[in-house]
């Protein structure tokens, strides 16, 4: 049962953003101060990664904490409405997390995700992370 009417529901649901949130810019701004070049939203590398660094074959994806699903075992029965369309909803997402990354690594692609509140509270945290990978990467195969 949902607490908002059809009209609302599809209102709320329009205005949900698949690319261009704020963390992605956030994460996406101070990728580019440290002097990495990059393409955001790539639609012709699998899974469309927030963030892509082709040089060095690197996608950075930028996760909320609701749609991914974070602490998804102890989360999935939060929602007190709409359960059986929620619960499935996000499992699905989680998997096709889960089947992007394969894939992506496979074709040899390193795959970064980072949490909402991981880019937020500890932006310096996440930096580092790229700027290693990407280090790691000019290391193993010397561009």
């Amino acid at each position: 049962m949902d607490k908002l009417t059809p009209e609302q529901r599809r209102k709320n649901m329009q205005a949900i953003k698949s690319k261009g949130s704020k963390i992605e810019d956030l994460l996406a701004k101070t990728i580019f101060k440290n002097g990495v070049r990059y393409r955001r939203n790539v639609k012709d590398v699998f899974g469309c990664p927030d963030i892509c660094i082709k040089k060095y074959k690197i996608a950075i994806f930028c996760d909320s904490e609701f749609w991914h699903g974070k602490d998804w075992e102890k989360r999935k029965f939060d929602f007190k409405t709409n359960q059986e369309f929620w619960i499935p909803k996000i499992e699905r997402n989680i998997q096709r997390d889960s089947e992007v990354n394969h894939k992506l690594c496979e074709a040899g692609w390193t795959v970064l995700r980072f949490w909402g509140k991981d880019i937020t509270k500890d932006l310096q945290e996440c930096l580092n992370k790229i700027l290693q990978t990407i280090d790691e990467t000019k290391r193993k195969n010397k561009y």
